[in-house]
């Protein structure tokens, strides 16, 4: 392995982290909803679909997926369904209005953290083009005949890099508590995110694959 390719690699992964994508919008969410912990666990779940979808591209399996158009296009209007239904949510959220206090690490329930998971985890999982991302970046890095080992350690270290980001987009909202617990600034962030994650999911649909 050239370092100077895994250095370039680890450049052009942290540019693409930090473009806004349905990632950042689903942390921002359940931070806001619930708090520091319901973050963290968002983020974490976003890393460990990260993780499984770098593995299976760098076993020879996320090939297999994106060829097969039937189960590629399952998996892409599950996202499309998941982006609108967690869109759909922030926007009742916002027209509602009724915030109860940020959560913190104390009070937090054990069910935040599952969810805050479970919605990190989902809203990664079902967007193919992460897996597509995978497959047509990393060759371009390591070669087309690159050790099943180089692969892995190239996708996880994206899957790092997209981890670090997010904890410290939470840490940046927890900071932020006073003012972001503001009824009216709270209703404006739920009605931003919900365009956002609808507009993620209008994305994916019509993206041609």
């Amino acid at each position: 392995m050239s370092w100077s390719s895994y250095a370039s690699f680890l450049v052009f992964a942290t540019v693409l982290i930090l473009i806004p994508g349905p990632d950042f919008a689903v942390v921002t969410r359940n931070t806001l909803a619930a708090g520091r912990r319901r973050g963290r666990w968002s983020a974490i779940g976003v890393t460990a679909s990260n993780a499984v979808q770098g593995v299976t591209a760098a076993a020879g399996l996320g090939a297999l997926i994106v060829r097969s158009q039937p189960l590629f296009e399952a998996i892409r209007w599950a996202g499309v369904a998941y982006l609108a239904y967690l869109g759909v949510q922030a926007w009742r959220s916002a027209w509602r209005g009724d915030y109860p206090l940020l959560a913190g690490d104390a009070t937090a329930t054990p069910g935040q953290a599952l969810t805050g998971f479970r919605q990190g985890f989902l809203s990664n999982i079902t967007n193919p083009k992460v897996l597509a991302f995978y497959l047509a970046v990393l060759p371009q890095f390591v070669g087309g005949a690159a050790p099943i080992g180089m692969l892995l350690a190239f996708a996880l270290s994206h899957a790092v890099l997209s981890l670090a980001y997010l904890l410290v987009l939470v840490a940046a909202l927890d900071q932020a508590r006073d003012l972001l617990s503001r009824r009216r600034v709270r209703r404006w962030l739920d009605g931003l995110t919900g365009v956002a994650l609808l507009g993620f999911g209008a994305r994916l649909a019509t993206e041609r694959t």
